[in-house]
């Protein structure tokens, strides 16, 4: 399987340039690719799932949980940051209200996700404020608290108010309050996918469904963020 931290892809090279010329701090070149891959990068389920490459997902301009860890991941490496991917189970509550009925039923009750882990000033900070982006994010909190759910929408209340903000004090996450058996650190996600705790592969019959339905998750997705525009048009 090809690497899918395509970081040495000419498209990749040049956003990440693009992206940080004039940072003086790695911390303000971090917070640049973040805001890229947090919000010009919008959430939402690729066809192929994980297996997309870093390149790719900024060709599409949107991804999920893998798939923008995938691109942050191959962004900082073209930036000299030093990173790494964190897998994990994480509960498909995380995924309710965009999945419903049979595709949300046919769902293993745990998932493969990762986050990003940076090493800033000699420690390892983890990261997931990036996946959704910031108006899904705040559409998202809204609906969960409005069902009465901890966990759906891509956020997770279970521990304290999710957040979509680049914060390296270890306490603010979009998605850890779902997560369950740690998976370890990687530096290139095709090698875990390729393993026996990778838990996203699917037989042809759950991927045709899957791929069928998707239409009607990613527009489950769009209308979810949707409703938070009209408030940040009103902000700006």
């Amino acid at each position: 399987m090809e690497n899918l931290v395509d970081f040495d892809h000419p498209l990749v090279v040049q956003t990440a340039q693009r992206l940080t010329t004039g940072a003086e701090k790695p911390e303000d070149a971090l917070e640049r690719l973040f805001l890229f891959v947090r919000d010009s990068i919008v959430f939402a389920f690729p066809p192929e799932g994980d297996y997309v490459k870093a390149s790719e997902t900024i060709e599409r301009g949107y991804g999920q949980c893998n798939t923008k860890g995938t691109l942050f991941l191959a962004l900082c490496k073209a930036s000299g940051i030093p990173a790494r991917l964190h897998f994990s189970q994480i509960s498909k509550e995380i995924q309710h209200g965009f999945f419903t009925g049979l595709p949300y039923w046919l769902m293993p009750d745990q998932i493969s996700h990762s986050w990003l882990e940076v090493e800033i000033d000699g420690r390892w900070h983890p990261i997931d404020t990036y996946i959704n982006d910031l108006p899904l994010h705040d559409a998202a909190v809204v609906e969960v608290k409005r069902r009465g759910w901890k966990t759906g929408f891509s956020v997770s209340r279970a521990k304290g108010e999710p957040s979509a903000e680049l914060r390296l004090d270890g306490q603010h996450y979009s998605q850890m309050a779902a997560i369950g058996r740690d998976d370890g650190v990687w530096e290139e996600p095709s090698e875990f996918y390729a393993g026996p705790r990778y838990l996203n592969k699917v037989e042809p019959v759950r991927q045709w469904l899957y791929r069928l339905f998707l239409p009607v998750v990613n527009g489950r997705v769009a209308r979810l963020r949707n409703q938070a525009l009209p408030a940040a048009v009103d902000k700006g």
